[in-house]
Formats: C-alpha cells, structure tokens, sequence
C-alpha cells in the first residue's frame, strides 16, 4: 500500500472580467496616411508642416437642415402669437444684491496683488523694498527704543458699494457740506451722527468757480440760486399734473394772437370708455407680473370749459389767486339767484369741447423722480405776497408733477361709458371762490410727510 500522500490548501483565484462597453467618442480623431522619412529630412521638425497639413486636407463639415442649432420654440410663450418678447433679454435691469457682486467680479481683480517694485535698479545693495514700493511695514532694527514705541494699528477701510444706503447717505451729506461748508458735522462717526464723505480736491475747485459742461471757456456764471421746495404752493393732491393739448383748443383765423382766458380754463373729468377701463386692467395685471414695469394710470375724458368774454379774466385771477393784490376795486362778479332765490355770485363758463386721453406718463407714488417744474424767485426784486407769512428767499423753487398727459378733441357721436350710459352733458359751470378750510389741512398733513421743519 502507498504512502498517503500530503495534502496542500491553496485558494482559487478566479478572475472575472466585467464588461465595460462604452461607446465609441462622437467625434473620433482623423488618421491620416503620413508617410515616414524620418527626422533627418527635418519635415517634422519644420514651422510649416503643420500649416501644410492643414491646407493639404480638405475641411467638410456636415450641417443639417437646423445648421447643427435645433430649436425646440413649442415652449415658448407667445412666440406662435407674433411675439418674440421671451427670446429677448429683459428690458429691465435685474438689480444684483451686494453679496453677490463679488461672483461677478472680474478674472484680472481675482487673486492677491502682487507687488510691484518699480523704479528700482538690478543691482543694488540688498534691503527691503517691498515697503517702499507699497507703503508697507518699515524695516527696522529693534533696539530698545522701538520696542518700547507703541504702534498704532491701521484702521482698514471699509468697503461698501455705490448703492449701499450709507454710503448714499455720505455722499448726500458731502452735497451739503460743499454748499454750506461751516454747518458741517464733524464730531464722531456713528451710526445716528453720520459724516460725510470726503470732498477731494477737483470737487471743492468745481463749486468755487464752476464751468458750463458744453461750453467751459465761454460761458461765466452771473448768479446762482439754491434749490427748494416750496411748501406753501403744494396742491390738496401733493403734486401738479401737466397737460399738453395735441391741437389747438382755440383756433381763430381773424385773431392768432394768444386767448387770455387759456390761462382760467377747466378742465372737468366725465369718466372712463369701456376701452379705456380695459386698457387699464390689463397695464395692472401686466405691473403685477413684472413690478418694475411703470405703474398704469386710469385714462379719463374731459370736458374743456372757458369764459365766454377776454374782459372776465383779470376779476377770475383776482377771486382765485394773489393776482393784482393792490387792486382794491370790485370784482366784477356775475350775478344770479341760487335755489332758494338769494342773490349769488360767481363766474360763468361755458363748454367749448370734449377731450380724451392720448398718452399719459407718470408714477403715481413718486412725484419727484420724472419731471418737476422749476421757477426763479430773486426776494429783494419782489413784494411780500399776501397769503404768505413772510418773504420768500432767493431760491429756484420746484414743483413736483405726478403726471403728463397729451389729450385730443373727442371725435362726435355717443361713446360706451364704463359703468353704463354717458353722464349728462355739462354746458354751463358757476364758480367762485372761498376759503380753503379743509383743504388747508390736507396740504398741511401733506407737507408734513416731507418737511422735518413741520411739528
């Protein structure tokens, strides 16, 4: 019988090969037949075999009937409709929140400075030039004068962008400050005490002697006036509207000159067209969609109304307003009967025409940032006015307007009224003035949204 022979563990080692099949690349390499002559001929080697190369092969390119540019336009709003709005980049600018304008900065502002020691010679004697070159820390030996010297910490800036409110805040005050140089604040930066930024020397040399930007050499400045509001002339609706005739609302071939009584005329509001309300809905749904678009003002038509003789308007300016104050005659009233049979006095007008609105512009929630009117007002050249209490400085006064509106004469037949028929024609207005008791309290609440001065 044989011996038993020994036995011997090992481990199977199977090895399992895992398909990776990817596919082929989208755009394979080309391989050209170069035929070898070696490195000796220097055809390799050469500045211009690459560019022979090219030249030698032609270039195909395979485009489709989409020129490689397919265009999927099922889902895009509107564009079946004629409207091409959404492929468009927004009229609007997206305001960018400060955190993140340091994404946007550019590659070349990315990085650490690297400091740059101009002006200085290669061969030198060797010594610390960084300093010089950018203000750094000095070299110095510390014996024991510097280091007992205790050295004040540098105060890094503070950066803040253009549209930070402080920064905006600064900057106004610093308009104050170069008007009226001795009420500038000078005490401690704080955040209820603000200073002003610094006026840099071009600025203070530029309101000593300004210069007219179109023409600095030739026009001097004579005078100048501060700019103000004027308070006292605000209006019960805090602001004035601009209206602007796109036909002339008298036209009398015998007569050109201008008509006095333009100067009284009324204006009266009738209603809005069922076109016009619509027209309105849809600028208000389009505003809360995209707030930035300009918020819709309601489109009214008017009825225009003046007197009916040039010799009424000089006793109108003297019922309504401060004109001819010294004047101490009668004025010439029209007089009548009221319902109860009392005498009355008033002023007559009479209907000339029906407008309506062409185009308007405004913002009905900043009477200020669109245009403004402006008059120049030199105290010592005029007498005090009568329903002021004191004299007026010399100042160019402004005057905010909320709105423009271009209006045109009405074509003639009935008109769809919003609401239902067309109010009742009005041909004949009586007025007169009184005193403006309640209206006296709206201007002042008004004038206190604005004027700190008003407790």
């Amino acid at each position: 019988m044989s011996a038993k022979r020994p036995t011997y563990t090992q481990d199977y080692i199977a090895r399992i090969r895992y398909s990776n099949a990817l596919p082929p690349p989208p755009c394979p390499p080309k391989l050209l037949d170069i035929p070898n002559t070696g490195l000796s001929s220097g055809q390799y080697t050469s500045a211009g075999f690459a560019s022979r190369l090219a030249r030698e092969q032609p270039l195909s390119i395979e485009a489709d009937a989409e020129l490689g540019m397919p265009i999927d336009l099922v889902g895009i709003p509107g564009v079946f409709d004629q409207d091409e709005s959404a492929i468009y980049p927004p009229e609007f600018k997206v305001d960018i929140h400060p955190a993140d304008r340091a994404l946007l900065r550019p590659p070349t502002a990315l990085g650490k400075a690297t400091a740059n020691a101009s002006g200085v010679s290669f061969l030198r004697k060797t010594e610390y030039i960084t300093s010089m070159a950018t203000g750094g820390a000095r070299f110095e030996s510390s014996n024991s004068s510097n280091t007992m010297q205790i050295r004040k910490k540098r105060r890094r800036p503070v950066a803040t962008h253009e549209d930070d409110p402080t920064n905006i805040a600064r900057h106004i005050l610093k308009g104050f400050n170069t008007a009226y140089p001795r009420d500038a604040y000078t005490g401690p930066d704080t955040e209820d005490n603000l200073r002003a930024a610094e006026m840099s020397i071009e600025e203070k040399a530029a309101w000593r002697d300004p210069k007219h930007p179109a023409n600095p050499t030739g026009a001097k400045l004579l005078d100048s006036y501060p700019l103000l509001p004027d308070w006292d002339a605000i209006p019960d609706t805090g602001s004035y509207m601009l209206y602007k005739f796109l036909a002339p609302p008298l036209n009398n071939p015998q007569d050109p000159s201008y008509d006095p009584r333009l100067d009284v005329a009324l204006l009266r509001p009738t209603g809005q067209t069922v076109h016009d309300q619509e027209l309105y809905l849809q600028e208000q749904d389009a505003h809360k969609e995209d707030p930035t678009k300009p918020i819709p003002i309601p489109r009214y038509q008017f009825e225009f109304f003046l007197p009916p003789d040039r010799e009424k308007v000089a006793g109108i300016k003297r019922n309504f307003s401060t004109y001819d104050p010294d004047n101490e005659s009668a004025i010439p009233f029209d007089w009548g009967e009221d319902d109860e049979g009392q005498p009355k006095k008033y002023f007559k007008y009479e209907n000339i025409r029906t407008y309506e609105t062409a185009n308007q512009i405004g913002d009905p929630e900043d009477s200020y940032n669109d245009i403004v009117a402006m008059a120049l007002h030199d105290g010592y050249e005029h007498e005090d006015e009568p329903l002021r209490d004191g004299r007026l400085q010399k100042a160019a006064y402004f005057y905010p307007i909320i709105q423009r509106t271009s209006i045109r004469p009405r074509r003639p037949g009935r008109v769809e009224m919003a609401g239902g028929e067309e109010a009742q024609k009005v041909h004949i207005i009586e007025t007169a003035a009184r005193y403006p008791a309640g209206e006296a309290e709206r201007r002042e609440a008004f004038k206190k949204r604005f004027d700190i001065a008003v407790e």
